[in-house]
């Protein structure tokens, strides 16, 4: 064989090989089914089993192993003389940084408070024309910290509850702040089309992730809840809220700059004056 004429000019290193990654997957499917539903962890589990004998049998009896060809040098390499011309304090444009720029923290709290406000909108519309009163989901959504209402029947939920409805105001408003936060940071990360990822993409993974750990988070809620309406709702708040931050003029990240830069002790091109004091 040639391998065998040429056994210096060749190598032989680890087969590559997915089963590794395999495994990893349905670990981590295996675990979040325990949160979600057994289906999920049924899936990660046959995953597991399946990327451990694959991965056994790479490695047992034998390990696989590729031959790879070692291409002799044509000449030397020379080091090159050329000096190197390093980034100074406070250059912006380095590309291993990303994003270059992002949405300030203000944009996704205003994206948030404005989202939050249509979703309310339109909770309030559902209960309406649905159950005939506008505290109906609002009581539902209470009811993920309020035990007593977890029981209650209709007519209990289409009624005004104080406490309900300011225990349901502050769930919402920190659920669409922190959703609105994670708005201004993702969508940098999306230069084409925001308005897909922040009005589609986004709402929709997001109810799916619901509608798999509803049945944990709040059993009333999935019970009782109108996922076409809810989906309406979660497309229209992320539309909004991407619609706000959008507007928003960007800043630039500051990550490449050293500490002592970020916190104001010094200033750019500082270390430059005392090289030339000196």
């Amino acid at each position: 064989m040639a391998i065998q004429e040429n056994a210096d000019s060749v190598i032989e290193t680890p087969a590559p090989t997915a089963w590794p990654m395999i495994m990893a997957l349905g670990l981590a499917l295996a675990f979040a089914g325990l949160v979600t539903s057994i289906a999920v962890s049924m899936v990660g589990f046959i995953l597991t089993i399946a990327g451990a004998v694959g991965w056994f049998g790479e490695v047992l009896p034998a390990e696989h192993r590729d031959t790879v060809r070692v291409e002799p040098a044509l000449e030397a390499i020379v080091p090159a003389k050329i000096g190197v011309d390093y980034l100074r304090v406070g250059e912006l444009g380095n590309r291993a940084i990303l994003p270059l720029e992002i949405y300030p923290y203000s944009a996704g709290v205003k994206g948030g408070i404005a989202g939050g406000v249509v979703m309310a909108v339109l909770a309030v519309l559902q209960g309406i024309a649905l159950h005939g009163s506008p505290w109906y989901t609002v009581n539902i959504l209470a009811a993920t910290a309020m035990a007593d209402l977890a029981n209650a029947n209709t007519a209990t939920l289409s009624s005004f509850i104080p406490q309900a409805f300011v225990v349901a105001l502050i769930i919402h408003a920190c659920a669409s702040i922190l959703v609105g936060l994670l708005y201004g940071v993702m969508l940098p990360m999306f230069p084409r089309y925001p308005a897909f990822w922040a009005a589609i993409v986004a709402p929709l993974l997001w109810t799916g992730l619901l509608w798999s750990s509803l049945s944990v988070i709040n059993p009333l809620l999935d019970a009782r809840i109108e996922w076409r309406w809810f989906i309406l709702c979660q497309i229209a708040f992320g539309a909004v809220a991407g619609f706000v931050v959008n507007l928003t003029e960007r800043v630039h990240t500051l990550q490449h700059l050293p500490f002592a830069v970020r916190t104001g002790i010094e200033a750019p091109g500082l270390g430059e004056k005392r090289e030339d004091q000196d």
